[in-house]
């Protein structure tokens, strides 16, 4: 359970002085208007000039002692606020890592980078005003009633009644607009992701002539958003001015009850300007309290959301010691595995089972959606197997620490990633303390040689955000060369050599075979050409296993995997005739 005070816990000095500093800056506040009244009183009236200076003095000592602890308040409240959001972060982005794909896939990335950035930003934007306003403002409400009675008890009875006719209205106001802010929320994240799609899909738009019809998809989300914000504006407007009725109705009584008491010589004229500004006091603070409180409102719901994530428990949990590692003959066993993602009616995968023995390549064949990246994605233990089980030299990949598995492990995934740095960094991902020469062999057999060439720093080359200043088979390079760097017992390709042509792709395969002795290969691809030479192939059809055996063999027995490569057989002809 997320609690913000969990994380205020390691500021509590800054979290008691701040608000302290805050009420005694107030309390010099509240005496203000008794110096004030009392310069007309006395000075004034009396024509004492050297009164005056004394108590001018005394109004910029207030001014400046004042200043002073509001700005060690602020300092106080933004140190503790800014390493609330530090540390809600920091937790945040562990909890993100220790989850699973499965509630990764569940939150989306969207959603996740939203709860990181904006989301924690409003509570540390929430703490900060707390702990600035949330005492100071009531403290100058009540302290004003109060000093109102030791200056005249008929007069601060306005008091009495105009600060719950004020506090309806502006809490009634703030009340009402609330829900309103929720729903002008609504139509701006639906204009971001309207924004989002437009952007990101811009060629896919211009291919299809689209671009008019989402020019008034978007206008008409911005016209619903105009239209919510105005009136929320509105009503929002509407407090200042009707505040202000009743604060100056509320001076005019005092004024009309004043004079009357000054006429008789009950009041003096400076206590009469010290009830004003004392009402003056009074509207500025429950406007700011009525704002902290639109603000605190918006910083919870962002903290019901942050807390949404860091309730999600990993579905895959890690072994806390792990076992001892052993080399086995039979390097990955699926012993009737069945798989199904959360939420789904049907399996992705179903009862499958097949031995792929150490120093084996093995192809992994079918239709789009029959689960091939889903089957290679649970050796790592990225998702958990919903029956059955998954042997990786002998032992259950659940009785492994991730690091002990992982560490086996080179995964080259479908969508080539590349991370802001350099070539070398991004290759010493697979090896931290990789050397030149281990990461130029690597590349070498990822047949990226020519890549690092023709670049002028080699493997010190920049790597943009996402590898934007490579090509995509650049990328997949790069890549299956991060993988091969740290010399994996087992080596997954899932479909990482899409963006290659042929000639490449043959290169890779076979400098992978002749390189990597004893690494068990998977992989993944919908070219029959690229496991064709597989010692095994896995063919997959609706999640099922529906053929296992050699390129020959499955010719033979297998129809699914023998009308895939006639198939592309054809189409490779198809298009061979159509070039000439």
């Amino acid at each position: 359970m997320f609690k913000i005070t969990d994380y205020l816990k390691e500021y509590k000095k800054e979290s008691v002085i701040a608000p302290l500093f805050k009420m005694l800056e107030a309390s010099f506040e509240l005496f203000v208007p008794l110096v004030m009244a009392a310069i007309v009183d006395s000075g004034i009236k009396n024509q004492d000039n050297i009164y005056i200076w004394k108590m001018g003095a005394i109004l910029v000592l207030l001014g400046i002692i004042g200043l002073a602890c509001s700005v060690t308040a602020q300092y106080f409240a933004a140190k503790a606020s800014v390493g609330f959001g530090k540390s809600v972060r920091r937790d945040l982005f562990a909890h993100i890592n220790r989850l699973s794909f499965t509630e990764l896939d569940q939150a989306g990335t969207s959603t996740l980078i939203t709860r990181m950035t904006s989301d924690i930003n409003q509570m540390q934007s929430g703490v900060n005003m707390f702990l600035r306003l949330f005492l100071r403002s009531p403290f100058i409400v009540f302290g004003a009633m109060i000093m109102a009675f030791t200056v005249d008890v008929k007069a601060a009875l306005v008091f009495v009644v105009t600060i719950p006719v004020l506090s309806v209205v502006v809490f009634g106001i703030m009340l009402y607009s609330i829900p309103l802010y929720q729903k002008v929320q609504k139509a701006l994240d639906h204009v971001l992701l309207m924004t989002r799609e437009n952007l990101a899909g811009s060629r896919v738009i211009r291919a299809f002539c689209r671009q008019e019809d989402e020019k008034a998809d978007y206008n008409e989300g911005s016209e619903t958003l105009k239209q919510i914000q105005l009136f929320v504006g509105k009503v929002s407007a509407f407090m200042n001015p009707v505040t202000y009725i009743i604060v100056n109705a509320a001076i005019i009584a005092i004024i009309w009850i004043g004079g009357v008491q000054v006429d008789t010589g009950r009041l003096s004229q400076g206590e009469v300007i010290a009830l004003v500004n004392y009402m003056s006091q009074i509207l500025v603070e429950l406007v700011k309290l009525a704002n902290l409180i639109i603000l605190l409102t918006k910083a919870m719901a962002c903290s019901k959301r942050v807390g949404e994530v860091f309730d999600m428990k990993a579905s895959v949990v890690e072994h806390p010691t792990g076992v001892d590692l052993e080399r086995n003959e039979n390097k990955v066993v699926f012993k009737d595995v069945t798989f199904s993602y959360k939420g789904a009616k049907e399996p992705a995968l179903r009862n499958i089972s097949f031995t792929a023995k150490a120093g084996q390549t093995i192809g992994v064949i079918g239709g789009t959606g029959c689960g091939k990246s889903t089957l290679v994605n649970l050796i790592p233990r990225f998702y958990d197997v919903s029956s059955g089980e998954i042997l990786v030299d002998g032992v259950n990949v659940k009785k492994y620490s991730f690091h002990q598995l992982r560490d086996r492990i080179g995964v080259v995934p479908q969508k080539a990633v590349l991370f802001n740095g350099t070539i070398a960094d991004n290759l010493q991902w697979g090896k931290e303390d990789a050397t030149k020469e281990e990461m130029l062999r690597a590349v070498e057999i990822a047949q990226g040689s020519d890549v690092i060439a023709a670049k002028k720093n080699g493997l010190d080359e920049i790597v943009l955000q996402g590898g934007k200043n490579f090509s995509g088979g650049q990328r997949q390079r790069l890549t299956i060369a991060r993988a091969l760097v740290r010399e994996p017992e087992i080596l997954i390709l899932d479909d990482s050599a899409s963006a290659l042509d042929f000639a490449t792709d043959a290169k890779l395969r076979k400098a992978i075979k002749e390189e990597t002795k004893g690494m068990t290969v998977f992989i993944v691809s919908q070219r029959a050409s690229t496991i064709m030479q597989a010692d095994q192939i896995i063919v997959l059809e609706d999640g099922a296993m529906v053929g296992l055996g050699t390129h020959e063999e499955l010719l033979k027995k297998c129809s699914v995997y023998k009308e895939i490569v006639e198939s592309q057989a054809e189409g490779a002809k198809g298009g061979r005739e159509n070039g000439k």
